[in-house]
């Protein structure tokens, strides 16, 4: 399945819907404060989707496959160092992997006061990209004119190049 289901527009506007704007995020971090089967302190990418909506409500059946492809992604990113900082009011908090600073930011944006909405993008390497056969994650903060708290993560998650199978 890898990442065609999941840069579909179905996906992404029913993810997108949990995350943006602000009251939607908010209606999702307090969903989530009620789940007994998450923390938000501790949260991880991948963790929160399938309690913000419902597998019956997955497009094409694509909840079927998340765990797996979520945790091929977690993978990949484990074994990509990080250089970057978390954000521009943290610039001393660099985490260790790309992973690393993938689940820093969706705490961030989760447990902040306000909640920072997200939008997500899920898209799909060329073949002729030099790291096709990896994820990759883009992260992008918006900010308000003249402060350095985030108010937007613009989170694109790049699923590797696989070839079509007959």
């Amino acid at each position: 399945m890898g990442g065609r289901t999941y840069n579909g527009k179905a996906f992404k506007d029913l993810m997108n819907s949990n995350y943006y704007p602000l009251s939607n995020m908010k209606k999702s971090v307090a969903k989530l404060k009620a789940s007994e089967d998450i923390d938000l302190p501790t949260l991880e990418y991948g963790q929160y989707h399938l309690i913000l909506t419902p597998a019956s409500k997955w497009p094409q059946g694509s909840a079927k496959y998340w765990h797996k492809e979520k945790g091929r992604a977690r993978v990949d990113l484990s074994t990509q160092p990080n250089t970057a900082p978390l954000s521009k009011d943290e610039p001393g908090v660099i985490p260790l992997t790309r992973c690393d600073l993938l689940d820093a930011c969706v705490r961030k944006c989760f447990n902040s006061e306000p909640p920072i909405p997200m939008k997500t993008n899920i898209i799909t390497h060329a073949p002729s990209d030099a790291y096709a056969h990896r994820h990759e994650i883009r992260l992008e903060w918006e900010y308000k004119k003249g402060s350095d708290k985030p108010t937007l993560l613009h989170l694109t998650m790049v699923c590797p190049y696989r070839p079509e199978r007959d």
